[in-house]
């Protein structure tokens, strides 16, 4: 269950949102207090970020008070958030998008890629799917939340395009540096390679939940892997 945070900071340098209940619109006849443009921040559009995390707050919340998330709308999300429909919909186009993001809210936030190296950017992302493992097993709603967006092929399909499609372009990139620095060998399919250090990985976070998941696990999938598994020629 592993993205880019270029989506979220597209949306997050967005400002916008709804006139706050009780503003008076433009061209009212009523009076405003002398020196109370200077004693308050100016009405009408909250910042961006604040509404933003109030939204994702929201969904949360409810999720957490048992609402399925088949049963969310935006109507309910936006009550909830003190916030009008129309804010919603200029950070995202419908539930699915929105949903996407508050599961990658909750998830330890991908890690930093030097974008040069090979074999040491692949320990970074198989770590960070280590740590989502952990993650997971220690929030219920998580698992909760992943159990219905399978059920939910819409959503489930927004989830794949938008996280794990791109985290998968990152790992065969960094194979094919890996491969060019001479690191990993040259006659394999990339895409083998990658499923070949991704697999044990998925297969402890995944597969197996009661599996153990020990801080070295990244560094030794990627030794099993450089040393093989036949046995040592005897001498």
């Amino acid at each position: 269950m592993q993205g880019q945070d270029g989506e979220r900071d597209r949306r997050g340098a967005r400002n916008g949102g709804e006139p706050q209940a009780g503003a008076p619109a433009c061209g009212s006849s009523a009076e405003v207090p002398a020196g109370a443009a200077d004693a308050e921040p100016r009405r009408g559009r909250p910042r961006s970020a604040a509404a933003e995390r109030a939204i994702l707050d929201a969904v949360i919340a409810l999720l957490e008070a048992g609402e399925p998330l088949a049963g969310l709308s935006i109507e309910r999300i936006a009550r909830t958030a003190g916030v009008g429909k129309a804010t919603i919909y200029r950070r995202w186009s419908g539930k699915e998008e929105l949903f996407v993001d508050v599961v990658r809210d909750m998830e330890p936030t991908d890690p930093p890629l030097s974008g040069t190296a090979g074999l040491a950017d692949l320990r970074v992302m198989l770590e960070s799917l280590r740590t989502r493992g952990l993650a997971q097993r220690s929030s219920v709603l998580l698992v909760n939340i992943f159990a219905q967006m399978k059920s939910h092929p819409k959503l489930w399909e927004e989830y794949h395009g938008t996280v794990i499609a791109p985290r998968r372009v990152a790992m065969l990139e960094a194979v094919r540096r890996a491969v060019a620095a001479g690191e990993l060998r040259d006659d394999l399919d990339v895409e083998l390679i990658d499923d070949l250090f991704v697999g044990p990985m998925l297969v402890r976070t995944v597969h197996r939940p009661d599996a153990p998941l020990p801080d070295d696990l990244a560094d030794r999938i990627i030794t099993a892997l450089l040393q093989g598994l036949a046995p040592a020629a005897r001498v």
